[in-house]
Protein backbone atom coordinates (compact mmCIF):
# COMPACT_ATOMS: atom_id res chain seq x y z
CA UNK A 1 0.00 0.00 0.00
CA UNK A 2 1.40 3.34 -1.23
CA UNK A 3 -0.06 6.34 0.21
CA UNK A 4 -0.64 9.94 -1.78
CA UNK A 5 0.95 12.85 -0.24
CA UNK A 6 -1.31 15.37 -1.41
CA UNK A 7 -3.04 17.13 1.27
CA UNK A 8 -5.69 17.65 -0.75
CA UNK A 9 -6.40 13.73 -2.47
CA UNK A 10 -9.80 12.69 -1.59
CA UNK A 11 -8.65 9.22 -1.82
CA UNK A 12 -5.12 9.01 -0.85
CA UNK A 13 -4.82 4.55 -0.84
CA UNK A 14 -3.12 2.81 -3.60
CA UNK A 15 -1.75 0.07 -4.31
CA UNK A 16 2.38 -0.49 -4.44
CA UNK A 17 2.26 -1.17 -8.19
CA UNK A 18 1.00 2.34 -8.97
CA UNK A 19 3.68 5.14 -9.50
CA UNK A 20 0.82 7.63 -9.33
CA UNK A 21 -1.76 8.16 -7.63
CA UNK A 22 -5.12 7.00 -9.05
CA UNK A 23 -7.16 9.75 -7.93
CA UNK A 24 -5.67 12.85 -8.11
CA UNK A 25 -1.99 11.57 -10.45
CA UNK A 26 0.37 12.69 -8.32
CA UNK A 27 3.82 11.05 -8.14
CA UNK A 28 3.78 8.86 -5.30
CA UNK A 29 7.31 8.33 -4.49
CA UNK A 30 9.58 10.47 -3.12
CA UNK A 31 12.87 11.31 -4.62
CA UNK A 32 12.30 7.79 -6.43
CA UNK A 33 12.89 5.99 -3.65
CA UNK A 34 10.52 7.15 -0.03
CA UNK A 35 6.70 6.24 -0.37
CA UNK A 36 4.04 6.54 2.48
CA UNK A 37 2.27 2.89 3.85
CA UNK A 38 0.08 4.81 6.61
CA UNK A 39 -0.68 8.32 7.92
CA UNK A 40 1.06 8.37 11.71
CA UNK A 41 -0.47 11.67 12.92
CA UNK A 42 -1.47 15.67 12.17
CA UNK A 43 -0.23 18.75 13.77
CA UNK A 44 -0.94 22.41 12.80
CA UNK A 45 2.08 22.29 10.51
CA UNK A 46 2.16 19.15 8.99
CA UNK A 47 2.04 15.28 8.76
CA UNK A 48 3.69 12.40 9.26
CA UNK A 49 3.39 8.98 8.04
CA UNK A 50 5.35 5.46 8.50
CA UNK A 51 7.25 5.05 5.25
CA UNK A 52 10.02 2.94 3.38
CA UNK A 53 12.64 3.25 1.60
CA UNK A 54 12.88 1.53 -1.67
CA UNK A 55 15.79 2.28 -2.89
CA UNK A 56 17.82 -0.14 -0.53
CA UNK A 57 17.48 -3.58 -0.34
CA UNK A 58 16.41 -4.54 2.74
CA UNK A 59 13.67 -1.37 2.45
CA UNK A 60 13.74 -0.25 5.89
CA UNK A 61 11.05 1.71 7.28
CA UNK A 62 11.42 5.14 8.04
CA UNK A 63 9.41 8.31 9.26
CA UNK A 64 8.67 10.99 7.19
CA UNK A 65 7.23 14.29 8.18
CA UNK A 66 5.63 16.74 5.17
CA UNK A 67 5.80 20.36 6.53
CA UNK A 68 3.41 22.64 5.39
CA UNK A 69 4.83 26.41 4.70
CA UNK A 70 3.07 28.62 6.72
CA UNK A 71 2.99 31.43 4.10
CA UNK A 72 2.13 31.67 0.54
CA UNK A 73 3.94 34.79 -0.13
CA UNK A 74 7.50 34.15 -2.54
CA UNK A 75 9.83 36.27 -1.06
CA UNK A 76 8.73 34.59 2.58
CA UNK A 77 8.54 31.54 0.96
CA UNK A 78 12.26 31.47 0.25
CA UNK A 79 13.03 32.60 3.69
CA UNK A 80 11.36 29.63 5.03
CA UNK A 81 13.07 26.78 2.49
CA UNK A 82 16.45 28.39 3.29
CA UNK A 83 15.83 28.42 7.24
CA UNK A 84 14.69 25.06 6.74
CA UNK A 85 17.54 23.79 5.00
CA UNK A 86 19.41 25.65 8.25
CA UNK A 87 17.87 23.88 10.64
CA UNK A 88 17.48 20.70 8.93
CA UNK A 89 21.71 20.32 9.31
CA UNK A 90 21.09 21.52 12.43
CA UNK A 91 18.61 18.37 13.39
CA UNK A 92 21.11 16.08 11.24
CA UNK A 93 24.04 17.03 13.32
CA UNK A 94 21.57 16.23 16.39
CA UNK A 95 20.62 12.88 15.18
CA UNK A 96 24.45 11.75 15.31
CA UNK A 97 23.43 10.91 18.51
CA UNK A 98 22.52 7.42 19.69
CA UNK A 99 18.92 8.39 21.50
CA UNK A 100 18.15 10.78 18.89
CA UNK A 101 16.59 9.64 15.68
CA UNK A 102 18.92 10.01 12.84
CA UNK A 103 17.69 12.23 10.17
CA UNK A 104 18.25 10.31 6.97
CA UNK A 105 17.18 13.58 4.40
CA UNK A 106 15.44 16.64 3.81
CA UNK A 107 14.46 18.30 0.51
CA UNK A 108 11.26 20.28 -1.01
CA UNK A 109 8.75 18.29 -3.60
CA UNK A 110 6.06 19.26 -5.52
CA UNK A 111 5.59 22.47 -2.94
CA UNK A 112 6.22 20.64 0.09
CA UNK A 113 8.99 20.29 2.46
CA UNK A 114 9.96 16.71 3.48
CA UNK A 115 12.25 15.21 6.21
CA UNK A 116 12.97 11.37 6.30
CA UNK A 117 13.82 10.13 9.89
CA UNK A 118 15.11 6.87 11.07
CA UNK A 119 12.39 5.07 12.27
CA UNK A 120 12.55 3.57 16.51
CA UNK A 121 11.00 0.14 17.17
CA UNK A 122 9.36 0.80 20.02
CA UNK A 123 6.25 2.47 22.01
CA UNK A 124 5.79 5.95 23.63
CA UNK A 125 6.24 5.72 27.06
CA UNK A 126 2.61 5.52 28.87
CA UNK A 127 1.82 7.01 32.14
CA UNK A 128 -1.01 4.62 33.21
CA UNK A 129 1.22 1.81 32.66
CA UNK A 130 4.40 3.30 34.57
CA UNK A 131 2.39 4.39 37.44
CA UNK A 132 1.35 0.99 37.83
CA UNK A 133 4.87 -0.58 37.57
CA UNK A 134 6.07 -2.57 40.62
CA UNK A 135 9.76 -1.34 39.85
CA UNK A 136 8.89 2.30 38.80
CA UNK A 137 11.36 3.86 40.89
CA UNK A 138 13.64 2.16 39.32
CA UNK A 139 12.52 2.99 35.85
CA UNK A 140 12.49 6.55 36.42
CA UNK A 141 16.22 6.07 37.86
CA UNK A 142 16.91 4.50 34.01
CA UNK A 143 14.77 7.10 32.51
CA UNK A 144 17.05 10.52 34.39
CA UNK A 145 20.36 8.43 33.48
CA UNK A 146 19.15 8.00 29.79
CA UNK A 147 17.74 11.18 29.01
CA UNK A 148 19.65 14.14 31.06
CA UNK A 149 22.96 13.06 29.01
CA UNK A 150 20.76 13.93 26.00
CA UNK A 151 19.75 16.83 27.13
CA UNK A 152 22.63 17.89 27.73
CA UNK A 153 23.99 17.49 24.36
CA UNK A 154 21.73 19.41 22.37
CA UNK A 155 21.79 22.30 24.69
CA UNK A 156 25.63 22.30 24.12
CA UNK A 157 24.75 22.31 20.10
CA UNK A 158 22.37 25.37 21.37
CA UNK A 159 19.13 23.44 20.97
CA UNK A 160 16.23 23.99 23.27
CA UNK A 161 13.43 20.90 23.00
CA UNK A 162 10.37 22.86 24.35
CA UNK A 163 8.22 19.99 24.60
CA UNK A 164 9.35 16.96 26.12
CA UNK A 165 7.05 14.76 27.58
CA UNK A 166 5.97 11.19 27.72
CA UNK A 167 4.78 10.73 24.14
CA UNK A 168 8.29 12.36 22.87
CA UNK A 169 10.10 9.78 24.93
CA UNK A 170 10.16 6.52 23.28
CA UNK A 171 11.91 3.20 24.39
CA UNK A 172 13.54 1.41 21.96
CA UNK A 173 12.46 -2.30 21.29
CA UNK A 174 15.93 -3.83 21.24
CA UNK A 175 17.86 -2.14 24.24
CA UNK A 176 15.26 -0.75 26.60
CA UNK A 177 17.14 2.36 26.11
CA UNK A 178 15.36 5.75 26.05
CA UNK A 179 14.69 7.89 22.70
CA UNK A 180 13.81 11.69 22.62
CA UNK A 181 11.91 11.84 19.42
CA UNK A 182 10.14 15.15 17.66
CA UNK A 183 12.72 17.96 17.03
CA UNK A 184 10.34 19.40 14.77
CA UNK A 185 10.78 22.29 12.03
CA UNK A 186 8.04 23.19 12.27
CA UNK A 187 8.55 24.39 15.56
CA UNK A 188 11.42 26.16 14.76
CA UNK A 189 9.87 28.09 12.07
CA UNK A 190 7.25 29.56 14.29
CA UNK A 191 10.24 31.11 15.83
CA UNK A 192 10.64 33.44 12.82
CA UNK A 193 9.01 37.02 12.39
CA UNK A 194 7.99 36.04 8.78
CA UNK A 195 4.39 34.02 9.78
CA UNK A 196 3.12 36.71 11.89
CA UNK A 197 3.40 35.52 15.68
CA UNK A 198 4.34 32.29 17.00
CA UNK A 199 2.31 30.37 19.06
CA UNK A 200 3.65 29.17 22.33
CA UNK A 201 5.20 26.11 21.72
CA UNK A 202 5.06 23.24 24.19
CA UNK A 203 2.81 20.91 26.36
CA UNK A 204 0.44 22.55 28.90
CA UNK A 205 0.85 21.15 32.06
CA UNK A 206 4.92 19.83 31.20
CA UNK A 207 6.24 23.29 30.28
CA UNK A 208 8.01 25.64 32.33
CA UNK A 209 6.83 29.00 33.72
CA UNK A 210 8.93 31.13 31.73
CA UNK A 211 8.12 29.33 28.51
CA UNK A 212 4.26 30.33 28.98
CA UNK A 213 5.79 33.72 29.25
CA UNK A 214 7.66 32.87 25.84
CA UNK A 215 11.22 32.29 27.37
CA UNK A 216 12.56 29.11 27.24
CA UNK A 217 16.25 28.40 28.36
CA UNK A 218 18.05 25.03 28.85
CA UNK A 219 16.40 25.16 32.68
CA UNK A 220 12.83 25.01 31.01
CA UNK A 221 13.96 21.39 29.12
CA UNK A 222 15.10 20.09 33.04
CA UNK A 223 11.42 20.92 34.50
CA UNK A 224 9.52 19.63 31.57
CA UNK A 225 11.65 16.34 32.46
CA UNK A 226 10.51 16.84 35.78
CA UNK A 227 6.84 17.17 35.42
CA UNK A 228 7.27 14.16 32.88
CA UNK A 229 8.44 11.69 35.45
CA UNK A 230 5.27 13.47 37.64
CA UNK A 231 3.10 12.14 35.16
CA UNK A 232 4.57 8.27 34.91
CA UNK A 233 5.01 8.17 38.65
CA UNK A 234 1.35 9.39 40.11
CA UNK A 235 -0.06 8.84 36.18
CA UNK A 236 -2.29 12.11 36.67
CA UNK A 237 -1.49 15.47 34.95
CA UNK A 238 0.90 17.72 36.48
CA UNK A 239 -1.70 20.70 35.81
CA UNK A 240 -3.75 18.74 38.32
CA UNK A 241 -0.38 18.15 40.62
CA UNK A 242 -0.37 21.97 41.39
CA UNK A 243 -1.82 23.77 44.81
CA UNK A 244 -2.28 27.15 43.22
CA UNK A 245 -3.60 28.30 47.09
CA UNK A 246 -0.70 27.52 48.76
CA UNK A 247 1.64 28.06 45.84
CA UNK A 248 3.35 24.36 45.77
CA UNK A 249 3.35 20.83 44.40
CA UNK A 250 1.66 18.22 46.07
CA UNK A 251 2.50 15.42 43.90
CA UNK A 252 3.22 13.17 46.73
CA UNK A 253 -0.42 12.77 47.63
CA UNK A 254 -1.66 11.32 44.59
CA UNK A 255 1.11 8.32 44.82
CA UNK A 256 -0.63 5.24 43.66
CA UNK A 257 -1.41 2.62 46.46
CA UNK A 258 2.29 0.58 47.63
CA UNK A 259 4.23 2.72 45.46
CA UNK A 260 6.60 4.22 47.59
CA UNK A 261 9.54 6.13 46.55
CA UNK A 262 13.14 6.95 48.13
CA UNK A 263 14.18 10.67 49.34
CA UNK A 264 16.49 10.76 46.96
CA UNK A 265 14.51 10.24 43.92
CA UNK A 266 11.64 13.19 45.79
CA UNK A 267 14.40 15.64 46.24
CA UNK A 268 15.80 15.49 42.46
CA UNK A 269 12.22 15.77 41.03
CA UNK A 270 11.51 18.39 43.34
CA UNK A 271 14.29 20.48 42.16
CA UNK A 272 13.42 19.57 38.29
CA UNK A 273 10.14 21.32 39.05
CA UNK A 274 10.68 24.29 41.07
CA UNK A 275 8.67 26.95 40.16
CA UNK A 276 11.68 29.35 40.62
CA UNK A 277 14.10 29.73 37.48
CA UNK A 278 16.99 30.54 40.09
CA UNK A 279 16.14 27.90 42.30
CA UNK A 280 16.02 25.55 39.60
CA UNK A 281 19.47 23.41 38.14
CA UNK A 282 20.75 25.28 35.54
CA UNK A 283 22.11 22.69 33.29
CA UNK A 284 21.56 18.87 32.82
CA UNK A 285 25.37 18.38 34.05
CA UNK A 286 24.17 19.90 37.36
CA UNK A 287 21.24 17.21 37.69
CA UNK A 288 23.72 14.42 36.35
CA UNK A 289 26.35 15.56 39.22
CA UNK A 290 23.55 15.33 41.74
CA UNK A 291 22.86 12.15 40.68
CA UNK A 292 26.44 11.05 40.48
CA UNK A 293 27.80 12.23 43.90
CA UNK A 294 25.15 12.74 46.53
CA UNK A 295 22.43 9.68 45.49
CA UNK A 296 24.12 6.79 47.67
CA UNK A 297 21.03 4.92 47.67
CA UNK A 298 19.66 5.12 44.41
CA UNK A 299 18.43 1.82 42.87
CA UNK A 300 20.65 0.86 40.51
CA UNK A 301 19.38 1.21 36.62
CA UNK A 302 17.75 -1.90 35.93
CA UNK A 303 19.16 -4.21 33.36
CA UNK A 304 18.11 -5.17 30.18
CA UNK A 305 15.19 -4.19 28.47
CA UNK A 306 12.10 -2.96 30.74
CA UNK A 307 8.90 -2.26 28.76
CA UNK A 308 6.59 -0.28 30.27
CA UNK A 309 3.70 -2.56 28.09
CA UNK A 310 3.91 -4.91 25.86
CA UNK A 311 5.56 -3.83 22.67
CA UNK A 312 3.07 -5.62 20.21
CA UNK A 313 3.28 -3.53 17.07
CA UNK A 314 6.19 -2.75 14.42
CA UNK A 315 4.12 0.96 14.22
CA UNK A 316 5.17 3.21 17.00
CA UNK A 317 3.11 4.69 19.21
CA UNK A 318 2.06 8.51 17.86
CA UNK A 319 0.92 11.81 19.86
CA UNK A 320 -2.20 12.39 17.88
CA UNK A 321 -4.23 15.27 18.47
CA UNK A 322 -6.46 15.15 21.80
CA UNK A 323 -9.84 13.22 21.74
CA UNK A 324 -12.59 15.53 22.50
CA UNK A 325 -14.53 14.58 25.58
CA UNK A 326 -17.40 13.27 25.99
CA UNK A 327 -18.85 13.86 28.95
CA UNK A 328 -17.23 16.94 30.21
CA UNK A 329 -16.60 17.75 34.21
CA UNK A 330 -16.02 21.51 34.00
CA UNK A 331 -14.35 23.00 37.31
CA UNK A 332 -16.18 26.24 38.94
CA UNK A 333 -15.63 28.88 35.99
CA UNK A 334 -13.19 31.31 38.34
CA UNK A 335 -11.33 33.43 36.22
CA UNK A 336 -8.23 32.17 38.45
CA UNK A 337 -8.82 28.38 38.05
CA UNK A 338 -9.43 28.31 33.98
CA UNK A 339 -5.50 29.27 33.75
CA UNK A 340 -2.65 27.14 33.63
CA UNK A 341 -1.50 26.68 37.37
CA UNK A 342 2.03 26.78 37.03
CA UNK A 343 1.10 30.56 35.12
CA UNK A 344 -0.85 31.46 37.76
CA UNK A 345 1.77 30.45 40.49
CA UNK A 346 4.52 32.79 38.36
CA UNK A 347 1.77 35.28 38.17
CA UNK A 348 1.06 35.61 41.79
CA UNK A 349 4.62 35.46 42.60
CA UNK A 350 5.65 38.04 39.84
CA UNK A 351 2.74 40.24 40.50
CA UNK A 352 2.84 41.49 36.87
CA UNK A 353 -0.02 40.89 33.86
CA UNK A 354 0.05 37.54 32.00
CA UNK A 355 1.20 38.32 28.63
CA UNK A 356 -1.22 37.67 25.69
CA UNK A 357 -0.60 34.88 24.08
CA UNK A 358 0.05 35.29 20.50
CA UNK A 359 -1.31 32.91 17.65
CA UNK A 360 -0.92 31.59 13.92
CA UNK A 361 -3.43 31.14 11.72
CA UNK A 362 -2.63 30.03 8.77
CA UNK A 363 -3.90 26.61 9.42
CA UNK A 364 -7.88 28.59 9.65
CA UNK A 365 -6.83 30.47 6.96
CA UNK A 366 -6.35 27.60 4.92
CA UNK A 367 -8.59 25.29 6.29
CA UNK A 368 -11.37 27.81 5.37
CA UNK A 369 -9.92 28.54 2.08
CA UNK A 370 -10.14 24.80 0.97
CA UNK A 371 -13.93 24.75 2.18
CA UNK A 372 -12.71 22.09 5.04
CA UNK A 373 -15.35 23.73 7.37
CA UNK A 374 -14.91 20.85 9.82
CA UNK A 375 -11.30 21.31 9.97
CA UNK A 376 -11.79 24.91 10.40
CA UNK A 377 -14.32 24.63 13.27
CA UNK A 378 -11.73 22.21 15.00
CA UNK A 379 -8.92 24.73 14.19
CA UNK A 380 -11.10 27.42 15.60
CA UNK A 381 -12.23 25.25 18.94
CA UNK A 382 -7.78 24.86 19.64
CA UNK A 383 -7.34 28.29 18.67
CA UNK A 384 -10.17 29.53 21.31
CA UNK A 385 -8.12 26.92 23.80
CA UNK A 386 -4.49 28.92 23.24
CA UNK A 387 -6.11 31.65 24.25
CA UNK A 388 -7.35 30.85 27.54
CA UNK A 389 -4.10 29.24 27.85
CA UNK A 390 -6.25 25.54 28.14
CA UNK A 391 -5.48 22.13 26.74
CA UNK A 392 -6.56 21.81 23.02
CA UNK A 393 -9.83 20.40 23.17
CA UNK A 394 -10.58 21.66 26.91
CA UNK A 395 -14.31 23.47 27.61
CA UNK A 396 -14.63 27.30 27.78
CA UNK A 397 -16.32 28.72 30.06
CA UNK A 398 -18.15 32.07 30.50
CA UNK A 399 -15.98 33.81 32.39
CA UNK A 400 -13.05 32.98 29.35
CA UNK A 401 -15.64 34.95 26.63
CA UNK A 402 -15.54 37.82 28.51
CA UNK A 403 -11.66 37.83 28.50
CA UNK A 404 -11.18 36.75 25.10
CA UNK A 405 -8.41 39.13 23.24
CA UNK A 406 -10.41 41.45 21.12
CA UNK A 407 -7.73 41.50 18.28
CA UNK A 408 -8.02 37.48 17.89
CA UNK A 409 -11.83 37.57 17.98
CA UNK A 410 -11.53 39.77 15.36
CA UNK A 411 -9.39 37.88 13.48
CA UNK A 412 -11.03 34.55 13.56
CA UNK A 413 -14.48 36.57 12.71
CA UNK A 414 -12.83 38.01 9.36
CA UNK A 415 -11.43 34.71 8.24
CA UNK A 416 -15.03 32.89 8.44
CA UNK A 417 -17.04 35.33 6.83
CA UNK A 418 -14.32 36.03 4.37
CA UNK A 419 -13.93 32.64 2.91
CA UNK A 420 -17.85 31.65 3.76
CA UNK A 421 -18.89 34.92 2.12
CA UNK A 422 -20.16 36.19 5.05
CA UNK A 423 -22.63 33.09 5.81
CA UNK A 424 -20.86 31.94 8.76
CA UNK A 425 -18.85 33.66 11.77
CA UNK A 426 -19.59 34.53 15.34
CA UNK A 427 -20.44 38.34 14.05
CA UNK A 428 -23.77 36.50 11.88
CA UNK A 429 -24.31 34.44 15.19
CA UNK A 430 -24.71 37.69 17.07
CA UNK A 431 -26.84 39.47 14.52
CA UNK A 432 -29.31 36.21 14.79
CA UNK A 433 -29.88 36.37 18.26
CA UNK A 434 -30.40 39.87 18.22
CA UNK A 435 -32.80 39.78 15.63
CA UNK A 436 -34.70 36.32 17.65
CA UNK A 437 -34.47 39.43 20.71
CA UNK A 438 -32.15 37.37 22.38
CA UNK A 439 -34.41 34.05 22.41
CA UNK A 440 -32.05 31.31 22.23
CA UNK A 441 -34.41 28.90 21.22
CA UNK A 442 -35.30 30.51 18.43
CA UNK A 443 -31.71 31.38 17.44
CA UNK A 444 -31.08 27.79 17.32
CA UNK A 445 -34.47 26.94 15.09
CA UNK A 446 -33.37 29.44 12.90
CA UNK A 447 -29.53 28.11 12.66
CA UNK A 448 -30.30 24.38 12.59
CA UNK A 449 -29.05 23.62 16.02
CA UNK A 450 -30.91 21.56 19.08
CA UNK A 451 -32.01 24.61 21.64
CA UNK A 452 -30.99 21.56 24.62
CA UNK A 453 -27.21 20.76 25.36
CA UNK A 454 -25.99 17.37 23.64
CA UNK A 455 -22.74 15.17 24.38
CA UNK A 456 -23.07 14.12 20.49
CA UNK A 457 -22.38 16.84 17.34
CA UNK A 458 -24.13 14.84 14.58
CA UNK A 459 -26.66 17.68 13.68
CA UNK A 460 -23.79 19.59 12.54
CA UNK A 461 -23.81 20.36 8.78
CA UNK A 462 -20.03 21.21 7.39
CA UNK A 463 -21.12 22.51 4.34
CA UNK A 464 -21.20 25.58 2.57
CA UNK A 465 -25.04 25.18 2.01
CA UNK A 466 -25.29 24.93 5.91
CA UNK A 467 -27.73 27.40 7.15
CA UNK A 468 -26.48 31.00 7.31
CA UNK A 469 -25.16 30.54 11.11
CA UNK A 470 -24.41 27.33 11.55
CA UNK A 471 -20.79 27.30 12.43
CA UNK A 472 -18.50 27.89 14.16
CA UNK A 473 -20.57 25.65 16.31
CA UNK A 474 -20.66 25.76 19.88
CA UNK A 475 -18.45 22.32 20.64
CA UNK A 476 -16.35 24.26 22.88
CA UNK A 477 -18.91 25.42 25.53
CA UNK A 478 -18.96 24.70 28.89
CA UNK A 479 -20.32 25.15 32.27
CA UNK A 480 -23.99 25.08 33.80
CA UNK A 481 -24.93 28.17 31.91
CA UNK A 482 -23.96 27.32 28.02
CA UNK A 483 -26.60 28.57 26.75
CA UNK A 484 -25.56 32.00 27.44
CA UNK A 485 -22.26 31.61 25.67
CA UNK A 486 -23.21 34.03 22.68
CA UNK A 487 -24.89 37.17 24.57
CA UNK A 488 -21.37 36.93 26.51
CA UNK A 489 -19.83 36.81 22.91
CA UNK A 490 -22.07 39.56 21.97
CA UNK A 491 -21.45 41.57 25.21
CA UNK A 492 -17.18 40.57 24.31
CA UNK A 493 -18.13 41.77 20.63
CA UNK A 494 -19.30 45.09 22.03
CA UNK A 495 -16.24 45.88 23.90
CA UNK A 496 -14.07 45.60 21.26
CA UNK A 497 -16.49 47.70 18.87
CA UNK A 498 -16.22 44.89 16.30
CA UNK A 499 -19.71 45.97 15.29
Amino acid sequence: MSHCFNPDCGKPENSDRHQFCQHCGQELLLKERYSALQPLGQGGFGRTFLGVDRHLPQQPRCVIKQLFFPTQNPAMRDKAIALFQQEAQQLSTLGSHPQIPTLAAYFEQQGQLYLVQEWIDGQSLNASVWSQHPHLEAMIWQLLRDILPVLEFIHTQKVIHRDIKPDNIMQRRSTGQFILIDFGIARMLTDTAMIGGATVIGTPGFMAPEQLRGRVLPASDLYSLGTTCLNLITGVNPEELFDIVNDRWQWRDRLPRDQNLSLDLIRIINQLVNPSLRERPQSATVVLREIGTEITNAPPAPQGTINPTPLISDIPTVALPPSRPANPKPPPATAETTLDPDLIALKQKLNTPVEPVRIDYSNLQAALKRKRWEAADDETWAILCRLTRKRVGSYLFLSEIEELPCADLRAIDFLWAKYSEKRFGFKVQILILKAAQDDYTEFCHQVDWPAHNVSRHNYLNFHHRAPVGHLPSRRWIGGGKWWKHLAIMAQRFEQCALF
